[in-house]
């Protein structure tokens, strides 16, 4: 098929959709949106479709592991439903007499949205709960390894809008094969662009002339100070880092330890299944996990077996070993270690003291990751104040397993979303976790009040008694 047939293809998609939206929000209602939001959710939860979808992603993708995937699914949507339930999306959301303004929810229309085949079910599902909850058609470009999952789940969505009488045509995906003409003329055509996935991506997605919601790339630096409990910050970081075998972008990627308990650290975080690997051996981790310039898919989102056989060191370190910690010092393109490596290999930097571990983790952020997030362990508060205030980041992880409370948990108070906002540090437009509220705009009816106008000497008052007229 030649690029303008792909295109004529992709066209058709959009107008079936643009017809189902229209027709969704004529009859729209609270109610309504509510129930579609619902039905998508129950089409990934439901146990015996969520062990599909789950087995499917990683035969098809190659990447993660069956039972994480199957808590994905589950809690990113539990999750997602809980934040949305009590969202006001339809009618009017908001009534300030004393301004004069009535805000009323309206849908974007129809959503192009870019997924990853890290979660190759999981994040269309997140995506496509917040279109319906809006009013809005959604169309989903999968990469080529997520094609099956998302055709799977699609077939779930549409068994459940059967049962509400909702048009299949609100939910569609682009056709297999996948390309890049078939994706780039969802962008241009699409209301609003969603893109999660390759910085590749990210760029298309902001420069295709549609309004675009996308994300930046994750690198994950984590602090563990003299204060922490080095054995809870053990055990959380290994619950992270080898969940779902680190195919999250908000999986630690750097741990940045300083001197006074470095030894303690390394000791605690042994006992939870971390091998050190000094820093005279790193180069032979660098050799094979970047044989070719490029990171080894034999050893990305792989489980902890295949990733040591892969790299060489499963005679190297204990059987129970779940991942690796490779003592480096290097920062920059020159130094592999200190970008995103998609596997159960995480960097490991000793630092002097907390002010050098800080400046530390800001030089790997601005390398790689700046605007995502970072983690700290440790019992300052103040410390993580001094983060918010000084690094390159949107987010800073107090005390938790970071790929867990990145994109909401139960115990905190971030939206739950697999699409992180990276604000201008990463070159996006929001710096939030992708949610609900991207997938709406308002219309405000605007009116006559009372005038509020102030005299100049009221405003300037003050000034002029600093620095005079």
């Amino acid at each position: 098929m030649n690029a303008q047939d792909e295109s004529a293809q992709v066209d058709q998609i959009i107008a079936r959709a643009r017809a189902a939206q229209k027709a969704y929000e004529a009859k729209g209602s609270q109610a309504l949106y509510d129930k579609a939001a619902l039905a998508v959710g129950w089409a990934i939860m439901q146990p015996e479709r969520n062990r599909t979808l789950a087995e499917l992603a990683v035969k098809t993708t190659g990447l993660g592991n069956v039972p994480d995937k199957i808590t994905k699914n589950h809690r990113k949507t539990l999750g997602l439903l809980r934040d949305i339930a009590d969202a006001k999306t339809h009618g009017v959301v908001r009534d300030d007499p004393e301004n004069g303004i009535t805000e009323i929810a309206r849908p974007l229309g129809v959503v192009g949205a870019v997924v990853p085949s890290t979660n190759p079910a999981a994040t269309p599902a997140n995506n496509i709960i917040n279109a319906v909850k809006g009013g809005n058609a959604i169309v989903v470009a999968p990469s080529p390894k997520g094609v099956a999952s998302c055709e799977t789940l699609l077939s779930y969505i549409h068994a459940e809008f059967d049962k509400l009488g909702l048009d299949r045509d609100l939910v569609q995906m682009l056709p297999s094969p996948g390309s890049k003409a078939k994706t780039q003329r969802l962008m241009e055509t699409c209301n609003r662009v969603i893109c999660t996935g390759s910085q590749n991506n990210v760029h298309r997605a902001q420069s295709c002339g549609t309004p675009a919601v996308a994300v930046g790339a994750g690198n994950v630096t984590v602090i563990v100070d003299e204060t922490a409990d080095l054995a809870a910050a053990a055990a959380k970081i290994t619950a992270s880092k080898t969940f779902d075998n680190a195919t999250s972008c908000s999986s630690e990627n750097a741990l940045v330890v300083v001197d006074a308990i470095y030894n303690d650290f390394l000791a605690a975080m042994a006992a939870e299944g971390g091998a050190l690997v000094p820093a005279d051996q790193a180069h032979t981790i660098i050799e094979r996990l970047w044989p070719d310039g490029h990171l080894n898919r034999e050893v990305i989102a792989q489980d902890a077996d295949k990733m040591l056989a892969a790299l060489g060191m499963a005679d190297q370190v204990p059987a129970d070993t779940k991942f690796l910690a490779v003592e480096t010092d290097g920062i920059g393109a020159e130094h592999p270690l200190s970008g995103e490596k998609l596997s159960r290999v995480v960097a490991l930097y000793r630092a002097r003291d907390y002010e050098d571990a800080a400046a530390t983790a800001a030089r790997i952020l601005n390398y790689q990751g700046a605007g995502h997030s970072i983690g700290l362990h440790s019992a300052r508060d103040d410390r993580a104040l001094e983060l918010g205030r000084s690094i390159p980041t949107c987010r800073v992880i107090v005390n938790q397993a970071h790929c867990f409370a990145t994109g909401g948990a139960f115990n905190n108070g971030m939206p739950f979303s697999l699409s992180m906002g990276c604000g201008s540090w990463g070159g996006n437009a929001i710096d939030d976790n992708l949610n609900w509220k991207h997938f709406v705009q308002t219309t405000k009816v605007i009116r006559e009040i009372p005038p509020r106008e102030p005299a100049v000497e009221d405003l300037f008052a003050g000034y002029w008694s600093e620095v005079g007229q």
